[in-house]
């Protein structure tokens, strides 16, 4: 018995760091004011596309609408070199139908591992688990173990970020409309790799002190049961 709710703990803290992962991810992507503004000023890709910030961050907006599944197509026009002429060529739509997967995978993971972390706490009830003392250690394991695990990914991916950027493509994607042209294809312009090294961090950032505030509530809750004994 008590292995099943250690086990059901465990998967429980997994779950909840996936869901702090995906969740940063969203956030950077869709919450942080100003964040595309300043990429897109730190690499100069208004030179390169030759826009004004207004328009592309119009254009970055339908995108993005168009990732989270509020838009139905990427056919967005805009004023390009002083020309109105539709942003995004086919390959790129087509690319981008790939990318839109992969969002609206995320978050469907996401509302899976919710389900998991509530599936996991009414069995640890039924079980008459005593969650408020075996739950936040357990939380505090998976969450040690998860965060390990991702730490050294993350470690090994600083060691050659275009060789993994590579590899990420290869698996997620099962053709080769993610290899753009810059003399072609804008949307390698606004988001060029240094943009993708920047946001992997910010990422970071934000799911690290996410899975920080976890641990220390717990730690603390822990350290507050053992006083009251």
């Amino acid at each position: 018995m008590k292995a099943i709710c250690n086990l059901l703990g465990i998967l429980c803290a997994f779950a909840l760091m996936l869901t702090l992962l995906i969740t940063s991810i969203e956030a950077v992507a869709y919450w942080t004011p100003g964040y595309y503004e300043k990429e897109y000023q730190k690499y100069g890709v208004l030179e390169d596309v030759q826009m004004e910030m207004d328009d592309l961050l119009d254009v970055t907006h339908e995108m993005m609408l168009y990732l989270r599944g509020k838009r139905a197509d990427l056919h967005v026009t805009a004023i390009v070199d002083g020309q109105e002429r539709e942003f995004f060529n086919e390959r790129e739509i087509a690319h981008m139908e790939d990318v839109r997967g992969l969002f609206l995978g995320g978050l469907a993971l996401r509302r899976t591992c919710l389900a998991v972390i509530a599936g996991s706490l009414i069995l640890l009830a039924l079980l008459k688990a005593d969650i408020k003392r075996s739950l936040p250690k357990l939380i505090c394991a998976g969450t040690v173990l998860f965060f390990a695990a991702l730490t050294m990914l993350a470690a090994i991916i600083s060691t050659d970020f275009t060789k993994y950027f590579t590899i990420f493509h290869k698996i997620f994607f099962n053709n080769d409309l993610w290899i753009l042209d810059p003399s072609t294809d804008l949307l390698i312009n606004i988001v060029p790799e240094p943009f993708f090294m920047d946001t992997a961090a910010r990422i970071g950032i934000i799911y690290g002190i996410s899975v920080f505030v976890v641990f220390v509530v717990c730690a603390l809750w822990i350290k507050h049961t053992k006083n009251k004994n």
